[in-house]
């Protein structure tokens, strides 16, 4: 897991069945002063996250649990969204 900025959304008139429903989101990874470090990522958004807000992402088999339904292609998840009162 690892913090990122969402940079902005997206929107895909054709994606995979498990990705129906989804909300698509840029994110641009952090370092530890949350400044945005390589490039960036798409992540599917399971709990509403806005722009430029500070969130966590899981990848991998994790991200791909966060999906209820079966066969997921996702491989980057937003899985929580960081208090801005804590980055001070």
């Amino acid at each position: 897991m690892y913090l990122a900025k969402v940079t902005g959304a997206l929107v895909s008139t054709t994606k995979h069945a498990s990705l129906n429903g989804t909300k698509l989101l840029m994110v641009a990874r952090l370092d530890e002063h949350y400044q945005p470090t390589g490039s960036a990522q798409v992540a599917v958004d399971f709990v509403g996250a806005g722009n430029g807000e500070i969130v966590i992402i899981t990848t991998g088999s994790s991200a791909r649990m966060s999906n209820t339904k079966e066969h997921s292609v996702i491989d980057a998840a937003v899985v929580g969204i960081v208090d801005p009162q804590e980055l001070s």
